[in-house]
């Protein structure tokens, strides 16, 4: 089971992210913070397996925040929330050491199948030039089989390869052959880049 603390210096931020997130397969715990300088004095008593930090907040802000963190543990995973504009603020806090972003008003399933990934997979990383690339998907998503979209569906729940050949009554080598083409279709070089871009043209929710 894990546990995933929530930064955020807007009260309504927090809530709405900690109701989302605590409904996630597996997640036992989600507490909050209100600044990057709570993040780093709770971080050695409480260890969480994921931190959502805002990239802008008064005080010590969530990219110098993910710095003294990283120098503290370089283990800990974090994932910036952000607003969509905000790309320069990201591209820093990534080049700093977190794994990945999520715009504020990402859907819950988004929100969701994100942090499923990144709870799932312990090197999980969403570079800025993947999500840029996913936001600026435009004209007709390409054409996926019914069974291709619903490997992408299993992806976006955040599970694995085994787990939707069990769902799907299907073997693990097939959902692979299945993945690798709906990888090729989209353009996508991993499975988070494949949900990513399966969201933003709607072909999960």
């Amino acid at each position: 089971m894990s546990t995933i603390l929530i930064c955020d210096d807007s009260p309504l931020v927090r809530e709405t992210l900690r109701r989302a997130v605590a409904t996630v397969p597996g997640v036992e715990r989600v507490a909050i913070a209100a600044s990057g300088e709570e993040v780093l004095r709770r971080w050695n008593i409480e260890r969480p397996d994921l931190v959502l930090m805002d990239v802008r907040m008064p005080g010590l802000g969530g990219v110098e925040t993910v710095r003294r963190l990283l120098a503290t543990d370089p283990s800990a995973r974090v994932i910036m929330l952000t607003m969509p504009e905000d790309q320069e603020g990201v591209a820093v806090a990534v080049a700093a050491g977190a794994r990945g972003y999520l715009h504020k008003d990402a859907s819950r399933a988004e929100l969701r199948a994100t942090v499923a990934q990144a709870l799932a997979d312990p090197a999980w990383r969403l570079a800025p030039r993947r999500l840029r690339a996913a936001e600026k998907a435009a004209g007709s998503p390409p054409a996926l089989t019914a069974r291709e979209i619903q490997v992408l569906e299993g992806m976006s729940h955040g599970r694995s390869n085994a787990e939707i050949g069990r769902e799907l009554f299907l073997s693990e080598d097939t959902v692979k052959t299945h993945a690798r083409r709906l990888f090729k279709k989209l353009g996508a070089s991993d499975r988070a880049h494949a949900v990513a871009l399966g969201f933003r043209w709607g072909l999960v929710r």
